[in-house]
């Protein structure tokens, strides 16, 4: 048996821990440390580890599937599914027109996949009506980060920066069970004297590991950043050469955040003013300092504005583009950064270019060998074209997610999907999305094929096939290849991912996020390469580049300048306003949701694994011991949380780590106790991200 080990890394989470996948005795992979990748060095959580076990045909899909005149889900050929496919997007175009076809993506899948997806949709189907499921994850951040820096990319620094700083403001973040493996670097800025202050709701594990832990009611976290500039303000600890020169609208800024005394603040957030005058403290006194915001300030439906203001905190105090400090966004999907990049988004071309900008459209036309006017402009937010299926668009295809489960009021959306005249799904599971599919295709997965995702970090990696697929299992980029195929598009869309990403370098050219002097062979030696990674050109004129090794990649960004036209990061003037939905007479609480250590996101793929499973079965719902008290209801007892959207039942888990106001659910489970059954649509009107952190509930008891 051939015993060599494959150096990859993790399917899950945006950290893309290294592992090696060594053949099984029995069959299969397994895995093993890989200490030689800096990230994780070595270690892994419960989902890395296991991560094999949905390699297994007993797991996976192994056929396509089409649906039956009964009704049924019965097994085809390729050929015959992928005819059925391309039936149905083609009739979808000929009768109403290209829009009405509809692309949704993933944040999981890799840049070859991402950039692909968004190449098919706008060459082969026309049609601007494509978006992906990250825009539920970072898109908040992303704004924020694009308007403040002139640039998105999750952390400017490496996680090896965090030991080294004097304080870290982590808000909305529970990575002790989102990105286990992360939590050392918080370990040791403690360890090296630095301090660590965690801003959330819930007493979660991440937040047992800070020196000051703020709870702050769900939805008030732009009060609480706006508190804290304002008591910087009026400490004098604000850097004013480093406004003066580094900065522009300070003043509108200062005078927003002025509005926010802390008296008023502590009514808003619930966090006691001796707690923010100590914050302030602790963030002011070290040469460095941080903050790092996760989903908790980001899925709000101010996420844009919540995040500016935690910018603008580190921008008044000196904190963003200097050593060992700044402001960075904790990506949460595997290929969140990269998915984010490459052109899966509703205005986005590759590079990270915007659609509506006449040189990008320019110059990725030239690349894929089209007319510029030809490329359809911005399309829907990943929520709204969801919302749109089975009205404005009749057909869609989907890859790499599962919005039964993950989208804002799921219910609607599950009705919106059965609605469509065509649904076709790319999965590796038949998830709950792909059981509601017309034709379900089953695709590699991340050990059974080669493929680049970009880390949290904006570190490029490459993950290397470790064995071959099943018989009747094909990858994504198969797909899109035999779709264009039977669309009309012959050439442009080959299946091998090196020659993919060698156009993508070319496409991300001069882009902000610039892969053009990254290669798979660099990225093999090289344990990855951090983006921007221009390449520059050569004699030979604009197509000829330089070799790749002409540029070192760009770990720590900002430092000189910020991506700005004259260099200065902005100032947002941003005020407190409330949540789109407050808690009232009929629904007095307020829900938030996020994650338990051993599901991640849909559940799709970890509720598959016997070890995940058993260490978290099915969802629950933290009530504080007061309003357990008052509901009558003892732990494990089953109560139905009721919004307006829906009602969904789990077993009570009574802990005073829940504000008494607050309830709370993780979202990895479909059935009654799916938790985004509950959760409120209503868009950021930047981002268009939804706020799924705070809508009002009531909880009801649930007799025999």
């Amino acid at each position: 048996m051939d015993t060599t080990s494959t150096p990859t890394h993790c399917p899950y989470c945006a950290l893309q821990c290294g592992m090696n996948l060594t053949p099984a005795p029995t069959g299969g992979v397994e895995v093993s440390e890989r200490a030689d990748f800096p990230v994780n060095r070595g270690a892994l959580c419960g989902k890395g580890r296991t991560a094999p076990a949905v390699l297994s045909s007993s797991v996976r899909l192994t056929s396509p599937l089409v649906r039956s005149a009964e009704g049924a889900l019965v097994p085809a050929t390729w050929e015959e599914a992928l005819d059925h496919v391309a039936a149905g997007l083609s009739s979808a175009r000929s009768a109403y027109g290209p829009d009405a076809c509809g692309v949704f993506g993933g944040g999981g899948l890799t840049n070859e996949k991402a950039y692909t997806l968004g190449k098919f949709a706008r060459l082969v189907l026309r049609t601007s009506q494509i978006d992906y499921n990250g825009r539920f994850c970072m898109s908040s951040a992303a704004a924020a980060g694009t308007k403040a820096f002139g640039l998105d990319r999750g952390l400017p620094f490496p996680l090896e920066d965090i030991p080294k700083t004097g304080c870290v403001i982590l808000v909305g973040s529970n990575l002790a069970e989102t990105m286990p493996p992360a939590l050392r670097y918080f370990a040791e800025l403690r360890e090296n004297g630095g301090t660590l202050i965690v801003v959330d709701p819930r007493r979660t594990k991440t937040a047992e590991q800070a020196d000051l832990h703020l709870a702050p009611r769900p939805g008030t976290d732009l009060a609480l950043a706006l508190g804290l500039l304002h008591l910087v303000v009026a400490e004098g600890r604000t850097d004013e050469a480093y406004i003066r020169e580094r900065t522009a609208g300070w003043e509108d800024a200062r005078a927003a955040a002025m509005a926010h005394w802390p008296e008023h603040v502590e009514r808003i957030t619930g966090v006691p003013v001796p707690q923010l005058r100590e914050v302030v403290r602790l963030f002011c006194d070290p040469e460095a300092a941080m903050v790092l915001t996760a989903r908790g300030p980001e899925q709000q439906s101010k996420g844009t504005d919540t995040v500016g203001a935690w910018i603008n905190l580190c921008l008044a105090t000196g904190r963003a583009g200097r050593p060992l400090s700044g402001y960075g966004c904790l990506t949460g999907q595997g290929n969140g950064q990269g998915g984010r990049e490459h052109g899966q988004k509703a205005d986005q071309l590759p590079g990270y270019r915007k659609l509506t900008d006449p040189a990008a459209r320019r110059h990725v036309a030239e690349v894929w060998g089209v007319d510029p006017d030809s490329l359809p402009g911005p399309g829907r937010s990943a929520y709204e074209l969801l919302d749109a299926l089975g009205s404005d668009i009749r057909t869609l295809l989907l890859m790499g997610s599962n919005p039964v489960v993950s989208a804002p009021r799921a219910a609607h959306v599950e009705e919106r999907l059965k609605s469509l005249d065509f649904l076709a799904v790319c999965d590796v599971v038949l998830s709950e999305t792909a059981a509601l599919a017309d034709v379900v295709l089953p695709v590699t997965q991340w050990a059974e094929e080669t493929g680049t995702t970009t880390s949290l970090e904006g570190r490029v990696l490459l993950r290397r096939q470790a064995l071959t697929p099943p018989d009747g299992v094909r990858s994504d980029l198969e797909v899109l290849h035999g779709l264009a195929d039977r669309l009309g598009v012959e050439k442009g869309f080959p299946t091998d991912p090196e020659e993919v990403f060698e156009e993508l370098r070319r496409a991300s050219a001069g882009g902000p996020a610039d892969y053009s002097g990254i290669t798979y062979r660099r990225l093999a030696e090289e344990n990855g390469v951090f983006w921007p990674c221009p390449a520059g050109h050569a004699e030979g004129g604009e197509d000829a580049v330089w070799p790749a090794a002409a540029h070192p990649g760009s770990p720590r960004l900002f430092l000189d300048r910020f991506a700005t036209e004259d260099g200065r990061a902005r100032f947002v003037a941003v005020t407190h306003r409330a949540l789109a939905e407050e808690p009232d007479g009929e629904y007095p609480l307020l829900l938030t949701t996020g994650r338990v250590v051993a599901q991640y996101q849909s559940g799709a793929q970890t509720r598959r694994v016997a070890e995940l499973n058993a260490a978290a079965p099915g969802p629950f719902v933290e009530l504080h011991p007061r309003l357990a008290a008052r509901l009558g209801a003892a732990d494990g007892d089953p109560v139905a949380v009721i919004s307006r959207r829906g009602r969904a039942v789990a077993p009570a888990r009574v802990t005073t780590a829940i504000r008494p106001d607050t309830v709370f659910m993780p979202f990895h489970w479909p059935g009654e106790g799916r938790a985004n059954t509950l959760t409120n649509p209503a868009l950021d009107p930047t981002s268009r991200m939804p706020e799924f952190k705070a809508c009002s509930v009531r909880v009801e008891t649930v007799r025999p």
